[in-house]
């Protein structure tokens, strides 16, 4: 996953400016992509204002700098369906931020769509478990070098516990997902304290 298809993604919902990207990145975008700088996006902008996935039109700040408000062009939308409705290859660590943009951005598409993302994520994270919940995690023998052996082996057993513990939450969290997306159950957010004022 790229930068551009979560700014894409961001300017699809609604125009924006460089300024509140970043903020969005700072917030809510934090848990999917990790320190993104002013620069980074800027620089994205404008790549890919040069390849006319994105537009713009100033905004006129008097006594301030201007600032650029970014729209999503045909080409950028086309770019940006092409990687969210694209064949998605689970990452080795369910952890890794693709699967959860690619649901972040439920909006663009259809409950089937989520539905068949949700389904590839799930055989994916079963057989990660089957091929590797009882693996051979013995650390051997064969080196002068002071190192703790038990110590080691006791630290790998314990994050193993955790991950074993992580992934199975996983599944499970997919498995309901995909039951409220089949059945047409998925809650709406509870409102906020901000929005009920």
């Amino acid at each position: 996953m790229k930068l551009e298809h979560l700014l894409l993604g961001l300017i699809g919902e609604m125009p924006r400016t460089g300024y509140e990207i970043k903020k969005f990145l700072d917030y809510h975008g934090r848990f999917l992509r990790s320190n993104t700088t002013m620069s980074q996006v800027y620089r994205s902008l404008s790549s890919m204002a040069d390849r006319s996935w994105v537009a713009y039109s100033v905004d006129e700040r008097p006594g301030a700098q201007d600032a650029k408000i970014y729209r999503v062009t045909a080409d950028g939308m086309t770019v940006f369906r092409d990687w969210l409705e694209g064949p998605y290859t689970p990452p080795s660590r369910f952890q890794d931020p693709e699967f959860a943009a690619r649901l972040g951005f439920a909006g663009y598409l259809t409950p089937e769509k989520l539905i068949a993302l949700v389904e590839i994520e799930l055989e994916a994270r079963r057989e990660q478990v089957a091929k590797y919940r009882f693996r051979d995690r013995t650390i051997q023998e064969g080196t002068a070098i002071e190192f703790d052996r038990a110590l080691a082996a006791s630290m790998g057993e314990r994050l193993h516990q955790h991950g074993t513990q992580q992934i199975d939450l996983h599944i499970a969290q997919l498995e309901e997902l995909r039951r409220e997306l089949l059945d047409g159950t998925l809650p709406a957010p509870a409102p906020t304290a901000s929005a009920a004022l």
